[in-house]
């Protein structure tokens, strides 16, 4: 039984609260965020296990029928094509429960969204430059 997400302190927390077999499956989402973004940091937000790198990156969680993956709008529309047999909207993509989790497809849209964060932290900087 999963905790209630404000007594969720952690992502191991978070994780922990599932049965065996989402566990291993958010673990490998996990695992599959921290590959493709080794310098992000984790945090919770929003009640969910995030991902933190010039800001949000991404986040993850699990409902009743699906795994939730947050990469934003811009994560979202950038893979559109590759997204269409999944449930999307602004900035969040539903992985059927039941079927296969595309974690090639995380991984490059998480890579996405890094070099996006990074290039936004880039342009702050140099605007700070120019003051």
């Amino acid at each position: 039984m999963q905790m209630k997400q404000d007594q969720t302190r952690n992502i191991d927390e978070y994780i922990a609260g599932f049965p065996a077999e989402m566990r291993e499956i958010l673990e490998t989402i996990r695992g599959t965020i921290q590959m493709a973004a080794p310098e992000a940091t984790e945090k919770m937000s929003y009640g969910m296990p995030t991902f933190f790198l010039y800001g949000n990156l991404v986040h993850f969680a699990v409902a009743q029928k699906h795994y939730g993956f947050y990469p934003g709008p811009s994560g979202v529309s950038h893979f559109e094509e590759e997204l269409h047999a999944y449930n999307t909207s602004k900035g969040a993509i539903q992985f059927p429960a039941n079927k296969p989790i595309p974690y090639d497809l995380i991984s490059r849209i998480v890579q996405f969204r890094v070099a996006e964060n990074l290039d936004k932290e880039a342009m702050k900087n140099e605007m700070k430059k120019k003051k």
